[in-house]
């Protein structure tokens, strides 16, 4: 069963950039975009074992910071080589200024 997990104040995120979280164990990243929307995945490449919340964002991109491989932080969807499997996204909600996910 699915639950959504109060695990981040919106502000603490700066647009442009990416914050890890655990909530209940799970390795997730948030994104904020420039334009100020709020996405999550799942923290590590599914090509090599990095942290995508230490990679370069940009636009609906994340660049995973060791072999320069892509994904979109909408979906998942791996956008460029050498990443070609997805990796999980998750539903976001923003509530009174506190960042959501869906579980």
């Amino acid at each position: 069963m699915s639950q959504w997990i109060d695990v981040a104040a919106e502000d603490g995120i700066f647009e442009g950039a990416a914050i890890a979280v655990t909530p209940i164990g799970h390795d997730i990243a948030l994104y904020k975009t420039e334009a100020g929307e709020v996405f999550a995945t799942h923290n590590i490449c599914s090509h090599g074992h990095a942290r995508l919340c230490e990679g370069f964002l940009e636009g609906h991109e994340i660049e995973c910071p060791f072999h320069q491989g892509r994904f979109d932080v909408r979906t998942g969807q791996a956008t460029l080589a050498p990443c070609v499997d997805p990796i999980r996204s998750y539903p976001v909600k923003i509530e009174a200024g506190r960042v959501w996910v869906q579980l």
